[in-house]
């Protein structure tokens, strides 16, 4: 039996955690287009008022104000959250908790370890207020990496190789929760992403190219990643960081990876003489690493459906 679809968007009302980028922006005037009810708690010091739309219903919030935001959200009859944008690592101030937030820390556990942990614990709490936690690929896919080169320029065969050996050391690396992103050149791992950022990765691996041509940015997501709240993004930003450390392109997971504006990536790209593209893990990995991967992982996240058991139409 097919699994109910998500109920009408005008029988619930949003709340929009906005951090900083055009993401924010582009799901309130998404809200704004389709009338869903929404309203916006905007984080201080991390979301952009510049960036946000003017006239909507917005409180600013302190990271570390939970007792606040769990005010608003009771008093504002919030039914679903989306939380979006980028968040910088927060001064003390910003983060230091109210006695609301103490207690949620407390119920999430200090032992949590990593981003995935922490972010699957802020959900439960959103649950426990009978608030579902959505994603915001799910209000707006066209935003999601499409399959294929979304540029004039093409990766050549020994791209290819590089990025499948960037597409299994980049689920290595997000297995262990460290990062999303590597670059590689030629079959050698330049360069892994920390908690700096792909666009710091990028800018490091510009001095540790080795001489000759190639050089490939590879981003995915996390084998084990919470897509509502952490989804990766790429932007015209990286492409320039890219361009600018002498790489040859990137490539993203497609229907993994958030492109805010493709058609501006794309533009800039082509200007740059760089591809960009969206690849198929399953596919691009050879045999033997997907089978490592999927017993790395515990599961069979890029394992082929077993013969003999399709869905029947």
């Amino acid at each position: 039996m097919k699994q109910k679809t998500i109920r009408n968007q005008k029988e619930s009302k949003l709340g929009i955690i906005a951090g900083a980028g055009v993401l924010p922006r582009l799901l309130i005037e998404h809200c704004q287009k389709t009338k869903q009810p929404f309203f916006v708690l905007a984080l201080k010091n991390q979301a952009q008022p510049d960036l946000l739309p003017t006239d909507i219903p917005v409180k600013w919030v302190r990271l570390g104000g939970v007792g606040t935001i769990i005010r608003t959200i009771k008093a504002q009859q919030i039914t679903e959250a989306v939380m979006i944008g980028s968040v910088r690592r927060p001064s003390l101030t910003e983060v230091f908790p109210d006695w609301a937030g103490i207690q949620v820390a407390m119920r999430i556990g200090l032992s949590q370890k990593g981003d995935d942990g922490l972010l699957r614990g802020i959900i439960r709490e959103f649950e426990n207020l009978g608030v579902r936690v959505r994603g915001m690929h799910e209000f707006l896919p066209d935003l999601l990496a499409p399959l294929g080169a979304i540029t004039q320029k093409q990766p050549d065969v020994f791209d290819i190789e590089d990025i499948s050996r960037g597409c299994y050391t980049a689920k290595l690396l997000g297995l262990a929760d460290v990062g999303q992103s590597v670059v590689v050149q030629r079959g050698l791992v330049l360069a892994v992403e920390g908690i700096e950022g792909t666009q710091k990765l990028v800018e490091r691996s510009k001095a540790l190219r080795r001489k000759g041509q190639g050089g490939v940015l590879v981003k995915t997501v996390k084998p084990q990643q919470e897509h509502r709240v952490d989804m990766p993004t790429i932007g015209v930003s990286t492409v320039e960081a890219v361009a600018a450390a002498g790489l040859k392109g990137i490539a993203v997971e497609a229907g993994k990876v958030l492109i805010p504006d493709v058609n501006a990536v794309a533009r800039k790209a082509d200007a740059l003489k760089i591809f960009v593209v969206g690849v198929s893990v399953d596919t691009i990995l050879p045999p033997v690493l997907k089978e490592r991967l999927n017993i790395l992982t515990g599961q069979s996240v890029l394992q082929k459906p077993k013969k003999g058991k399709r869905d029947k139409k």
